[in-house]
């Protein structure tokens, strides 16, 4: 198993020793970008973390968002690109065929890119309705790192969010998933 984390502009400074790969977000909606983006991937980079990006899915307009994403995103090849699903500040959430366009549509912008779902074990059994998760499922489960609770086959499992959200990978080695991203 691999380790990462996953960073926001909340996370002005993170660890990156010990550290496999690293999740930045870019983007939320139609208009934010993150403000601390090219820092937090400076970071990642300079320590040779493999490096992906995930955009907030925001309910609606799911192919405006993946181009505002696919835009807001650094685009170096063997980088992966995430949407992350999950409630809003708002209280209202994104629908299981806003997932499924916003993940098709990065894939058809970013052909040379690997595409994953990012959501909580509940969203995935209880929102989803297609079960589609682009080239891989990125679950969250708190608990034991490398066994989210789900009968689904998944990539990467964010276990915990103390004192940051903490992530395995379910590959051998860095080269591994290094190949797998470049795909």
């Amino acid at each position: 198993m691999l380790h990462g984390v996953d960073v926001s502009a909340y996370q002005t400074d993170f660890d990156t020793d010990d550290v496999d790969f690293v999740f930045v977000k870019a983007t939320e909606g139609r208009t934010y970008v993150n403000p601390r983006l090219k820092n937090q991937v400076k970071r990642a980079r300079d320590a040779d973390c493999i490096v992906g990006f995930y955009h907030f899915l925001w309910p609606g307009h799911a192919k405006e968002q993946a181009a505002h994403f696919v835009e807001g995103a650094p685009d170096k090849p063997g980088d992966l690109l995430a949407v992350d699903w999950e409630e809003t500040g708002e209280g209202t959430r994104a629908s299981s065929t806003d997932k499924d366009r916003f993940i098709r549509e990065v894939k058809r912008l970013k052909p040379r890119h690997r595409v994953l779902l990012y959501c909580n074990r509940s969203f995935w059994r209880t929102h989803d309705t297609s079960s589609y998760a682009g080239d891989g499922l990125w679950i969250a489960d708190y608990g034991t790192a490398g066994e989210p609770r789900v009968e689904a086959d998944w990539r990467i499992h964010q276990y915990t969010d103390h004192p940051l959200d903490k992530n395995v990978a379910d590959f051998r080695s860095r080269d591994a998933m290094r190949a797998w991203a470049e795909g």
